[in-house]
């Protein structure tokens, strides 16, 4: 699609230059002007009023009425043409916009899947790692062997949840008490601040009223 107003008022431009010239008019000038004129007003009619009062000293009464009209479709026109190419360029820009939303939503999906089946891969490697280890029972349909295995399985994995649960418990408490300290650190830095400020404020009207004092025992 072409750049919104390109080649509708290319196209519109282009037209009224060639028309201004067959009229015997300056098209540089008036055509730069007219164009203005048609972009300012609101409605048709008020378009062909401000073109009337542009024209009327350059064209005879009968010729006037036509041509003015006449601009004042082909610009009408241009301008359906144009909000057209714009429809197009809005639906081109959001069908572009959402393919790639629908890239960045899958995308972690795919990730996500690809974590799970690894993270299952290496659950069942290490619980068949427990089980040889372990309970290397020649066989596998031994039924006190397979109960104690899959208790053994089970203990690890919940060894293996609960030691996950405490690193993030320890992780959230370290991060409170670290913010606990700055805090306190900005509370004592605000307080000392405050302290000063007010030894200070102090000093400065010890000074005004000794300069007072002075002041007044001089005269």
């Amino acid at each position: 699609a072409s750049a919104p107003g390109g080649e509708a008022a290319g196209g519109f431009a282009a037209w009224l230059a060639a028309r201004l010239e067959a009229l015997g008019l300056d098209r540089a000038v008036y055509g730069a002007y007219i164009q203005g004129l048609l972009r300012e007003e609101e409605s048709d009619e008020e378009r062909l009023e401000a073109l009337r009062g542009v024209l009327a000293a350059c064209l005879e009464e009968d010729l006037l009425n036509d041509v003015c009209r006449e601009v004042v479709e082909k610009w009408s026109e241009s301008q359906i043409v144009d909000a057209k190419e714009k429809k197009e360029d809005e639906i081109q820009a959001i069908a572009s916009m959402m393919e790639k939303q629908a890239k960045i939503v899958v995308k972690p999906k795919e990730v996500s899947q690809e974590e799970k089946q690894r993270k299952a891969a290496l659950l069942a490697q290490y619980a068949n790692v427990t089980d040889e280890e372990e309970y290397p029972f020649p066989d596998p349909d031994e039924q006190d062997g397979s109960i104690a295995t899959a208790v053994n399985i089970g203990s690890e994995k919940s060894l293996f949840r609960n030691t996950n649960v405490e690193d993030v418990l320890n992780a959230r408490k370290l991060e409170r008490e670290l913010l606990r300290d700055e805090f306190q650190k900005k509370k004592e830095q605000d307080k000392l601040q405050r302290e000063k400020d007010k030894l200070a404020k102090q000093e400065r009207k010890e000074k005004e009223k000794k300069r007072t004092q002075k002041g007044e025992r001089k005269r």
